[in-house]
C-alpha cells in the first residue's frame, strides 16, 4: 500500500507574538503543492516497526517524522481499546524526494501521509480530525498536511480554517526551488519581528472581500499579497535565498516568496514554458527544483 505526501507552501506568513511557552503564535495561508515524498507500507503482525529509506538519512530512525507518527497511531489505538492493536506493525518505507530545511514541510507531510496510510493498512478508520489531533503532537504542519489543499492556519498552526481548495488559473505554473542553502529554524526566529494580530485579521478581511467577488478575484488578491515576515531575519543571515528570490522575479515570475521558515522559494510564472525556463537558469544555486502546481485533494 502507498501514499503521496505532498509537500506545501506559505502564500502568506506573519508571527504575531511570542507566547509564554516560547512558541510563537502564526498567522498563515497554507497550500499543498504537487512535490512530495512517497511512502509504502506492508502488514506485520508482530507489533513492530520498522523503517526503511531509498537513500540513508543521517539521523537515527527513532527520531524520523515518519516513525513517531505510526508509534504514536499505534499508541493511540491501544488506549481506545482497539481489539489488536499491541500487535499491529508495518514494515515502512519512504522515498525520499523532498530536501531537508526547505521550508516546504517535507518531514510534516511524511508524517501525515503514514497517519492516512497505516490508518488503512490497519483497518482503524479514524476520523480526519483525529489523525489531525495525533498530528498536531509531531509537528505544527502535520494537521494542515493530514487533509491538504488550502487553508488559514493560526496558534502554532495547529487551528486550521480550510477553504474551497486554491487552484492556479489556467496556464500558470509554479515553480519551487531550494538554493544550496538550508535555514535553522532557530535563525529564522531569531530576529523576526513580531507583528500583533493586525496585519492578519486585515489580510483575511481583505481575502473575504475578494471571496465575494469569485475565484479569479481570490487568486489576483493573494499573488499580490504574498507576504512572509521571516524574509526579513532570514535575508542577513542567508543571502542566497534573497538572491534566488530576485531571480525568480528578473525571469519573469508574477510573484515569488520564501516558503515558510527557508530556504526554498516559490514563483507564479504564467506558463510552464516560463517555469521551465527559469528553473534551467537557476540549476547553478539550487538544490531542489519542481516544475508544477497545487495539489488539490480528490475528497
Amino acid at each position: 500500500m502507498r501514499e503521496y505526501a505532498p509537500s506545501k507552501i506559505n502564500l502568506f506568513l506573519d508571527v504575531i507574538r511570542k507566547r509564554e511557552d516560547g512558541y510563537h503564535d502564526l498567522g498563515t495561508v497554507f497550500q499543498t503543492v504537487d512535490a512530495g515524498d512517497t511512502v509504502s507500507a506492508e502488514l506485520r503482525n508482530d507489533g513492530e516497526i520498522v523503517l526503511t529509506y531509498n537513500n540513508p538519512q543521517e539521523y537515527p530512525v527513532q527520531s524520523d517524522l515518519v516513525y513517531k507518527s505510526a508509534v504514536a497511531l499505534k499508541a493511540y489505538a491501544v488506549e481506545q481499546g482497539v481489539a489488536g492493536a499491541e500487535n499491529l506493525g508495518a514494515d515502512i518505507y519512504l522515498e525520499k524526494v523532498m530536501p531537508l530545511g526547505a521550508g516546504l514541510g517535507g518531514g510534516s507531510a511524511d508524517a501525515a501521509a503514514t497517519l492516512r496510510l497505516l490508518n488503512k493498512l490497519w483497518n482503524l478508520n479514524f476520523a480526519a480530525e483525529v489523525l489531525e489531533g495525533i498530528g498536531a503532537k509531531l509537528g505544527a504542519d502535520v494537521p494542515f498536511l493530514v487533509r491538504g489543499g488550502s487553508a488559514f492556519a493560526e496558534g502554532i498552526g495547529e487551528k486550521l480554517t480550510f477553504m474551497k481548495p486554491l487552484q492556479l488559473a489556467e496556464g500558470e505554473y509554479l515553480l519551487i526551488c531550494t538554493p544550496l542553502d538550508a535555514v535553522p529554524t532557530k535563525d529564522a526566529y531569531a530576529g523576526v519581528p513580531k507583528s500583533g494580530p493586525d496585519r492578519w485579521e486585515g489580510y483575511k478581511s481583505e481575502w473575504a472581500s475578494a471571496q465575494s467577488a469569485g475565484s479569479s478575484a481570490v487568486n489576483e488578491f493573494w499573488q499580490k499579497n504574498l507576504f512572509n515576515s521571516f524574509e526579513i531575519s532570514v535575508y542577513p543571515k542567508h543571502p542566497l535565498v534573497e538572491q534566488m528570490k530576485g531571480e525568480f522575479l528578473r525571469l519573469g515570475a508574477k510573484c515569488a516568496l520564501m516558503s515558510g521558515s527557508g530556504a526554498s522559494v516559490f514563483g507564479i510564472f504564467a506558463s510552464k514554458e516560463l517555469a521551465e525556463s527559469a528553473a534551467d537558469s537557476m540549476k547553478s544555486i539550487s538544490r531542489y527544483q519542481k516544475v508544477t502546481r497545487f495539489w488539490v485533494p480528490t475528497l
